[in-house]
């Protein structure tokens, strides 16, 4: 059985797509129509912008999603997963992808969601940390030592690697106490927010009206949602959960540990390099065959 999996903010890379626009004719399409939807030419800043210009959530996190949907769909009969899954902003595309989003509906969304995450961002300053060489429940001990700041577990990614979420000085005390306690490497991240902790709750009021007016389908085949790691293929448990992600952790981890036991015996990461989600999913059982896409 084979499980196709779509990546998150920070897959992005300079020239992303350009490829694809020249050289398929119905991808050039399918960015052509995502510049109409959008009201502005991603695609521009996609294929000729800097890295700086990339990771801008308002621009990552569509442009993101539309290398990754417009790989799926190019490939035609060949795609037929048993299963899909996305990694935070890759939620989305796999729920395009497995047809429970139509295309414009989804990078809509994807669109509104970024823009609602930067103006949370921007009310508290905020950011996140990778703990690495860690046991999952010693890191959440320490951060349930730490009061009056907010700062939570946000991407369980994968045995030894947990990314935390919060208020700048409360990520500043948690590297202080998490490398006392044994981490063998606490880095915090070059992002410009609190993303999957409670400090998104202001994005999460915004986005939950865009997603109650959208149209949900039932998917072609189960979809795991980052919010408790599990398959779901009913539409109104997927539009509630999507709404729950923005404050909840990633259950990456417990997400590829259930599509194993639920017989899934292959991963194909859509879009990106290739190899982010890929390199997790090797941590999580490294005897698992993996591919690209």
């Amino acid at each position: 059985m084979k499980a196709y999996v779509f990546p998150g903010q920070g897959s992005q890379f300079e020239g992303m797509g350009s490829e694809l626009y020249e050289t398929n004719p119905q991808a050039r399409d399918l960015f052509e129509q995502a510049n109409d939807i959008l009201g502005w030419r991603i695609t521009d800043i996609m294929f000729n912008g800097t890295k700086d210009d990339l990771t801008q959530t308002k621009v990552t996190q569509p442009a993101v999603f539309l290398e990754s949907i417009v790989r799926a769909k190019i490939a035609g009969e060949s795609f037929r997963p048993d299963a899909v899954a996305g990694h935070s902003l890759g939620e989305l595309t796999a729920l395009a992808a497995a047809g429970a989003l139509s295309f414009p509906d989804a990078l809509k969304l994807v669109s509104q969601r970024a823009f609602a995450m930067q103006k949370a961002c921007e009310l508290v300053e905020s950011t996140m940390a990778a703990v690495l060489g860690m046991d999952d429940a010693a890191v959440e001990n320490v951060l349930n030592s730490i009061e009056g700041e907010v700062v939570v577990p946000a991407n369980y990614n994968s045995p030894g690697q947990l990314v935390i979420s919060g208020s700048k000085k409360g990520i500043e005390i948690a590297v202080v106490k998490l490398t006392e306690a044994g981490a063998k490497r606490v880095v915090v991240l070059p992002v410009g927010g609190a993303f999957h902790s409670p400090l998104m709750q202001p994005a999460q009021d915004e986005l939950e009206m865009a997603i109650n007016a959208t149209h949900f389908a039932t998917p072609v085949c189960p979809v795991y949602q980052n919010v408790h790691a599990r398959a779901v293929t009913d539409p109104e448990d997927i539009r509630k959960n999507l709404v729950a992600q923005l404050t909840a952790p990633v259950r990456w981890t417990q997400t590829v540990e259930n599509m194993l036991a639920a017989g899934i015996t292959e991963f194909v990461e859509v879009g990106g390099s290739g190899a982010v989600l890929r390199g997790l999913i090797r941590r999580i059982n490294r005897d698992v065959a993996t591919d690209a896409l």
